[in-house]
């Protein structure tokens, strides 16, 4: 079976017409000029960093990976696709071997890059089964597709009925492969949160301590640079630690475990009334716990992961100065 190939044609497949008519599909980055001038990965990336800069280096290095799979993987005979949105069906064709450089009058679209297409036919999303649409809701510009998606499209295309009961009953195994894609998306969101908490620095984590506290419905104030006594941020309903809960917080912004002792020391610096919150975005020792769980006064630890559980399950009542330090968009998805 020939290999396949997913070609985005524009934010939103807004080239798929222009794709469909020009029999090609197309990349962008004109300003490298023509692929086939870079005889190894290194000149490559030297004319891409020149070009478009290197200020985030896994951006920097997935698209040099797309333009020379572009370039170099895709053979003739491949199956190459591409998406429309507006009318969820995929324009399925064969490569022809050629690979183009266009001049500006010359454009698909806006992009110079091309490999010419025999199109084949159209495959409507909404034939396929979960699996697929998963598979293929890649926003890449280009992604490989697996030798399942190319099969499906092919009896789409020529429309054989699936051997697959996904089709024919919408199953178990489809909505488990959802469930499975939910979560992964919510796993790697979660993890890129705490990626951007680790990034502040520990003033900044103070502030979005203090942040989330107002989020939860107390006023705050962040104490200043110097001996804080233990405490970094103090928070009440009238912001002054008269009115019950007063709530003192120390938080600590480093790599290790944070360990007993500095958690007994903070424990003893607590008064009657108040509450302890420790925030260790390094965690806890075994040990660390048990000292707040023995503790006569009410003391809560912090780690990183649930430090990012409350800032999700509390972002919208977060102020101006909380999103600034964090800045967070919901991401919608279907509830079944």
């Amino acid at each position: 079976m020939q290999n396949g190939w997913m070609i985005r044609a524009g934010n939103g497949g807004r080239y798929f017409d222009e794709f469909k008519d020009s029999g090609c599909v197309a990349i962008g980055w004109n300003n490298l000029g023509d692929l086939r001038h870079y005889s190894s990965p290194e000149t490559l990336r030297e004319a891409y960093i020149h070009h478009f800069g290197n200020a985030k280096p896994g951006r920097t290095g997935n698209a040099i990976a797309m333009i020379r799979k572009f370039r170099d993987d895709i053979k003739q005979g491949d199956w190459l696709i591409t998406y429309s949105q507006e009318h969820r069906e995929y324009l399925v064709g064969e490569d022809l071997g050629q690979y183009e450089f266009r001049s500006e009058q010359e454009l698909v679209g806006e992009f110079a890059n091309i490999r010419k297409v025999n199109w084949l036919g159209r495959v409507s999303r909404d034939q396929l089964t979960q699996s697929a649409r998963n598979s293929l809701g890649s926003v890449l510009t280009l992604f490989s597709l697996s030798p399942e998606v190319i099969k499906e499209l092919e009896d789409r295309l020529t429309g054989k009925p699936s051997e697959s009961p996904e089709i024919t009953d919408d199953s178990q195994a489809a909505e488990a492969e959802f469930e499975l894609l939910r979560d992964d998306v919510m796993s790697r969101g979660h993890e890129l949160i705490k990626d951007k908490i680790q990034a502040l620095d520990p003033e900044e984590m103070e502030e979005l301590t203090a942040a989330l506290l107002r989020a939860m419905g107390y006023q705050t104030r962040v104490s200043a640079k110097g001996p804080d006594r233990g405490v970094d941020v103090l928070a009440s309903p009238d912001g002054l630690g008269l009115t019950q809960p007063r709530i003192k917080a120390e938080v600590k912004h480093r790599s290790g475990s944070m360990g007993s002792n500095p958690i007994r020391s903070f424990i003893g610096a607590l008064r009657d009334g108040d509450q302890g919150i420790f925030v260790s975005t390094g965690g806890f020792t075994r040990e660390a716990r048990y000292e707040a769980e023995r503790a006569t006064i009410p003391v809560t630890l912090i780690d990183i992961d649930l430090l990012a559980d409350l800032i999700v399950a509390n972002y919208e009542r977060f102020d101006i100065d909380g999103q600034r330090l964090l800045p967070l968009v919901k991401v919608y998805w279907p509830a079944e």
